[in-house]
């Protein structure tokens, strides 16, 4: 399963931070692994409609994937969150992740098996990783946005479960990620509903990604959560699907006026958003057909 070869190259893609982290769910000792950006490891390539980043394959470094190394999980009891959340988990919430560690390891493994935290990370344990972040979030209170964290992480196993999928076709790794798109989908969404209604703010995310290149900011996450409504969300309920686009709509229009007037909101988005338009706009028209 080990897919870069972190562990049959003599080439460094990362190296273990000086700073030991002391993991505040099991006190458990150990060393973040970074990821090492220069002398041409990542060469950027083309940005998905979901605004996720593709990388060209290096000739000296290989296949290198970033998302495998933004999470910080221990490698003991594999509590999992965004770098400068992990230390701050809150202590009076300790008990319960604590106490899930092995239903967490064990769904985890479920996915995806042979994961070795200890062992430097590569597609698969970034994959889990991402995983366990969107599970460990569901034990910080509302002060940390962790809806939105969630969605963001959920997006990002989805991604890293795609390309496992051009890895390893034919073993259903294309289905897990569109079950996670579709989880990034209620989420993204529930996380702007639950911010417009007061119940969680958003402010505890500084930056919204989804992907490490660029902040997309809060104009980005409402593009996110209109267009997996297109793409993932379900087609059972004509009327329902038409209300839910209808709205979609509404919400790119949104963007679109902010980007006509401001010239700071980023370019490919604002493109993004106007290819979603018309995709809406094209299927609204044909179901009215």
């Amino acid at each position: 399963m080990k897919s870069n070869g972190n562990e049959t190259r003599d080439i460094k893609i990362s190296f273990q931070s000086k700073e030991e982290i002391n993991c505040p769910v099991c006190d458990t000792l150990f060393h973040r692994e970074e990821l090492l950006s220069g002398s041409g490891r990542l060469i950027a390539g083309a940005l998905t409609d979901e605004l996720h980043r593709l990388y060209e394959p290096s000739a000296k470094y290989g296949e290198i994937f970033p998302l495998a190394y933004q999470a910080t999980v221990c490698p003991s009891c594999w509590y999992a969150s965004m770098e400068k959340d992990f230390l701050q988990f809150p202590p009076r919430l300790r008990e319960r992740a604590f106490d899930d560690q092995y239903q967490r390891i064990s769904d985890t493994e479920l996915i995806l098996s042979g994961i070795d935290f200890h062992e430097p990370r590569e597609l698969f344990s970034g994959a889990a990783s991402q995983y366990l972040v969107l599970r460990c979030y569901e034990y910080f209170p509302k002060e940390f946005s962790p809806t939105i964290k969630q969605a963001i992480a959920a997006l990002r196993t989805g991604w890293l479960l795609d390309h496992i999928d051009k890895k390893r076709p034919g073993e259903h790794y294309d289905w897990l990620a569109v079950l996670f798109k579709k989880k990034a989908l209620f989420l993204y969404n529930e996380a702007i509903s639950r911010e417009q209604a007061g119940k969680e703010k958003l402010s505890g995310l500084n930056n919204f990604g989804p992907d490490t290149d660029k902040n997309y900011a809060y104009e980005g996450a409402l593009y996110l959560g209109a267009l997996l409504k297109l793409k993932y969300g379900s087609h059972k309920n004509v009327e329902l699907r038409i209300a839910q686009l209808g709205e979609a709509k509404r919400t790119i229009a949104k963007i679109f006026g902010i980007g006509k007037s401001s010239k700071n909101k980023p370019g490919p988005l604002l493109e993004h958003a106007r290819n979603l338009y018309d995709q809406i706009n094209k299927e609204l028209n044909e179901t009215d057909e």
